[in-house]
């Protein structure tokens, strides 16, 4: 392969890389814990978009619980979307960078 070649795929990888950051806030993941008392969803950008708390758990002495679930809801929504986002980018990008369901995006600032 000659530079031009490489000069040209890193070009278009830097072009596909830009288009896959920028989807990452269209994909979301809600999970829940605590069989649905709650619920948090999530995007691509690690973004907590919403949480939702089952009225019950809103007592003094259902604090530690609660924050429990709000922990491990938020941490579940955060592997799904991490997931989703690594398939979207391995999808735009193809060929160009294979392998991408291993590699940790937090240090593109994806």
């Amino acid at each position: 392969m000659n530079f031009m070649n490489i000069l040209g795929k890193a070009k278009e990888l830097q072009s596909k890389m830009q288009e896959a950051q920028e989807g990452l806030a269209n994909i979301t993941a809600t999970s829940e814990a605590g069989a649905g008392l709650v619920k948090a969803t999530v995007n691509g950008k690690k973004k907590l978009l919403s949480l939702e708390i089952d009225p019950d758990l809103l007592k003094i002495e259902e604090k530690e619980m609660l924050q429990d679930l709000i922990v491990a809801a938020t941490n579940k929504a955060l592997t799904e979307v991490e997931e989703k986002a690594a398939a979207h980018i391995q999808k735009l990008t193809g060929n160009l960078m294979p392998d991408l369901g291993n590699m940790d995006f937090s240090k593109f600032g994806l």
